[in-house]
């Protein structure tokens, strides 16, 4: 388990998820200029997994406050985040190497036919056009044709994108589908959670918890994803934010053993002012519980990461 010791230590994590964003945004965003592009992104993704196994909860947490204030572009701070979920949603759902590895790499390219799209609809305050509609409607299989193009060769990877808006198969069960589509599956019910979390020019972004129950009420596998991703980081995952019962405002640290009585740090007191220092609450041992989620936009406050995550380490030792 990670500890952040010092502003330091975190501005230094920090940097290097905000570089490995930066990373994704350049491939994305210039794919066709990359040299060895698969390889490339088997870099990114061995990056992400040796910066989730030092601290997986603390990864959430940076990456989640990161995607409300990225400065590189909504497609790759979304690619990343669904690439995150995907990994551990891979670890909870014990799916095979092979899979795992087409999956993560689908949900960094799944939009690559549409990046520069995909960042100038999040500012656009109004719908899109026919074009861009268009543009939309056959992004996955041009996707897929891209990345067959620059050198990728692993079928699962391809077929994974080719098929990851394609609902004809809303009905069935995971276990029954092929590989590609089950994989395009979990891709699909990650991807429209991680869209509803982010704020768009058009909208705000939702909380945690009703971008999950969206995931949830979706019919067959996309149930079974969402209930996957519920095991994996709750419905209020680590960054994310919560009013606890007693009006006080808190932030997510820490996943708990007890599901979905996470570790929080609260930082703002039931009139909405900020507190001296975050304190730490574990909402598995007693009240205040948590009343409901909170959208990022809706909490203005400037927050001590940092100490808010010593907190965070401190609750998981004493677990």
């Amino acid at each position: 388990m990670l500890s952040v010791q010092s502003e330091h230590e975190y501005e230094d994590l920090l940097g290097l998820w905000s570089d490995l964003e930066a990373g994704v945004a350049v491939i994305l965003g210039s794919p066709a200029g990359v040299q060895e592009f698969a390889q490339r992104v088997w870099q990114y993704d061995r990056w992400m997994q040796d910066l989730l196994r030092r601290d997986a909860d603390v990864g959430l947490y940076l990456l989640f406050q990161l995607a409300g204030s990225s400065s590189v572009g909504y497609s790759a701070s979304h690619a990343l985040v669904c690439a995150v979920l995907c990994h551990l949603t891979a670890i909870e759902m014990q799916l095979a190497q092979v899979e795992r590895d087409a999956l993560v790499h689908a949900a960094l390219t799944m939009n690559i036919a549409m990046t520069n799209l995909q960042d100038e609809l999040t500012g656009r305050p109004g719908p899109p056009s026919s074009l861009q509609n268009d543009a939309i409607r056959i992004h996955p299989a041009k996707g897929a044709m891209m990345l067959s193009d620059i050198g990728v060769d692993d079928a699962l990877w391809i077929g994974t994108v080719a098929a990851h808006h394609d609902e004809s198969d809303e009905q069935r069960g995971l276990q029954s589908l092929e590989p590609p589509r089950r994989l395009a599956r979990i891709v699909r019910s990650v991807d429209r959670y991680g869209a509803m979390i982010s704020p768009r020019k058009a909208r705000a972004g939702l909380s945690a918890t009703d971008s999950m129950r969206s995931v949830l009420s979706q019919p067959g596998a996309g149930g079974e994803v969402g209930r996957a991703l519920v095991r994996t980081v709750g419905l209020c995952p680590p960054g994310t934010y919560v009013q606890m019962d007693n009006g006080e405002i808190a932030v997510v640290m820490r996943r708990s053993p007890k599901a979905n009585h996470p570790h929080v740090a609260i930082v703002l007191n039931e009139t909405g002012q900020p507190c001296a220092q975050p304190r730490l609450h574990r909402t598995a041992q007693g009240g205040p519980q948590i009343r409901s989620a909170m959208a990022a936009g809706s909490v203005r406050a400037r927050l001590n990461h940092h100490l808010i995550l010593q907190l965070g380490a401190y609750a998981g030792r004493q677990a």
